[in-house]
């Protein structure tokens, strides 16, 4: 039972811990820094300028990063989307992140959107409005994830009651378990069960006597001892009101004949004394 719960324990903080870190990647900053100078390269070539130079990339914070160029260019919108997406891609960054466009001289924005997935790129916004010569530097912003209803914390009481329910399940099989364990006692080859007045042997059952069944009852709590006469007699007649002289005797003797399958098992008679459950 403490191997289960330990088990279910470990697999709900496994759980908890990828559920909250399902919509976290990590950014590695040289890979971005390599990824957004490319991004540099590929404006200035579209613009047929392999001389000037792309400055070195600013990281301003652990997910925001600055991209200045040595001479103005123009910028088309739907140019930058693609180049961006293309070399992010290549990367494999995160596909949500904020591009602003802003002028160097005021840092007005001149042109910015939003990736959430890769399928926006289907219509860019202001596409085809290519921004005039000037002088302009790029801020890339990543995000944590994608906006939306955060489903997993429902999620969470689900599996506590699904836990509850698993070890109250659990617990009552145990304890069913435990309760036939109780009420059937191994004698050899047989299965004595006493509440059901029944010997078992295979898929063979002998009826018991109220009787039959009190006496073997008291035997087999003390197999291959001595049960004295006197012992039976008063638990079985004197402590119900009644003494019977030689019914003992022929009890035995109907027990014997039921348990002669198993010849490991002697019924005996200790002259004088009592009788012997005798379990081989």
């Amino acid at each position: 039972m403490k191997r289960h719960y330990q088990f279910l324990l470990f697999s709900f903080t496994y759980f908890v811990i990828i559920s909250c870190s399902s919509n976290v990647q990590e950014i590695n900053p040289d890979e971005v820094k390599v990824a957004i100078r490319a991004v540099g390269h590929e404006l200035l070539l579209v613009q047929k300028d392999s001389t000037s130079l792309v400055l070195p990339v600013e990281v301003i914070n652990s997910k925001t990063y600055k991209l200045k160029f040595e001479n103005d260019l123009s910028i088309d919108p739907g140019v930058l989307v693609e180049i961006i997406e293309q070399s992010f891609k290549k990367a494999e960054l995160p596909s949500n992140y904020i591009i602003e466009v802003l002028q160097c001289n005021d840092t007005e924005i001149a042109y910015s959107y939003q990736m959430k997935n890769r399928t926006d790129t289907d219509i860019v916004p202001c596409g085809g409005r290519v921004l005039p010569k000037s002088c302009y530097f790029l801020f890339i912003k990543f995000q944590d994830g994608k906006a939306g209803f955060n489903f997993w914390p429902l999620l969470i009481p689900i599996f506590f009651i699904a836990l509850l329910v698993y070890l109250l399940m659990k617990r009552k099989a145990f304890l069913k378990s435990s309760k036939e364990d109780v009420d059937q006692i191994r004698l050899g080859s047989f299965v004595f069960y006493p509440e059901q007045h029944k010997l078992v042997k295979q898929a063979t059952e002998i009826s018991l006597s109220k009787k039959e069944c009190e006496i073997l009852e008291i035997l087999s709590e003390k197999p291959n001892d001595i049960v004295s006469r006197e012992e039976l007699t008063k638990r079985i007649w004197e402590d119900n009101g009644v003494v019977v002289g030689r019914s003992l005797d022929t009890y035995i003797s109907k027990l014997r004949k039921k348990l002669q399958d198993d010849h490991n098992i002697k019924l005996t008679n200790v002259h004088g004394i009592g009788y012997k459950l005798e379990i081989q």
